[in-house]
């Protein structure tokens, strides 16, 4: 169920392949069950262990040669079209780099379209993208290698560590679609989960806004500013939260980037989208999990 402009036109290749391939199938199990039906009828009249061998029947070679490689070219042209039509880069689109890490995603979003200057909204679990608009994602990887995958949305694409890889998303229905590391990463492989939510294009505006400001500084005495504390005592050598501590790239990781915590509240999963962030109380409203 493909609700983005690539996502579809993948869906549009698979079916009449795969329908073409079912009828292949059917037609060389049909031949087989006629092959071995009759050949054990001829042994047990014949009393011969084998059917008569026929060799150079000109005519089925060239048949068995000819029929395959017509399915192959009506299968390759539109598979090549379909290939270059969802590789291309969009102009004007938004431009958001995607790192894999052992095992999340974290999403860099550069505004102004520069994609070689600091990125000016740092997030991770939830790739956030307007309605209707391509976005043009550059996949990398900080660690090993990783696939960044929302089905609903377009194919995959691999994170490869010291290689940039382009893929184009759009999302043409407002909603949240699931995806999956698909490239085996290490023990929490089937944990590095993915999330994109298609905002309208007041919410993502708004969003935008939201994201592109530091954390507000708690004034003394307050729980907020005792829950300070508390993170710069304990989260603050791997996590960053813009505007309190400047940790991006220099954490005590291997990869040396933890999920940036700026704006976490305003997220709806953590831990690699596995968890909501929020879930509804008893009369129906939501609390923080």
């Amino acid at each position: 169920h493909p609700e983005g402009k690539n996502a579809t036109k993948i869906n549009d290749l698979q079916i009449p392949v795969f329908l073409a391939a079912g009828v292949v199938g059917l037609i060389v199990t049909v031949l087989i069950v006629y092959v071995l039906i009759t050949g054990s009828r001829r042994a047990r009249h014949d009393g011969e262990a084998d059917p008569a061998q026929v060799h150079g029947n000109f005519k089925a070679e060239i048949g068995w040669t000819v029929l395959p490689f017509i399915i192959l070219v009506a299968v390759a042209f539109p598979t090549v079209k379909t290939i270059l039509d969802i590789s291309h880069q969009p102009k004007n689109a938004i431009s958001i780099d995607v790192y894999g890490h052992q095992w999340w995603w974290s999403y860099e979003y550069h505004l102004n379209g520069d994609e070689t200057a600091p990125p000016d909204i740092v997030t991770a679990n939830e790739l956030v993208i307007p309605v209707g608009v391509p976005v043009h994602l550059r996949i990398q990887s900080r660690d090993v290698i990783h696939s960044f995958w929302i089905p609903k949305l377009n194919g995959t694409r691999d994170a490869v560590p010291g290689r940039v890889q382009s893929l184009e998303v759009q999302g043409d229905v407002i909603g949240e679609f699931d995806g999956q590391c698909k490239e085996f990463c290490g023990l929490s492989h089937a944990n590095m989960r993915a999330r994109a939510r298609v905002l309208s294009a007041e919410d993502y505006a708004k969003w935008q806004a939201d994201n592109i400001k530091k954390a507000a500084v708690p004034t003394a005495g307050t729980p907020a500013a005792a829950g300070l504390a508390t993170f710069q005592a304990k989260c603050a050598s791997c996590h960053q939260i813009d505007g309190v501590n400047e940790v991006e790239g220099k954490a005590a990781l291997v990869a040396a980037h933890a999920p940036n915590l700026t704006h976490l509240m305003g997220r709806k999963v953590f831990a690699s989208a596995q968890f909501p962030l929020w879930i509804p109380n008893a009369d129906g409203k939501l609390e923080f999990n």
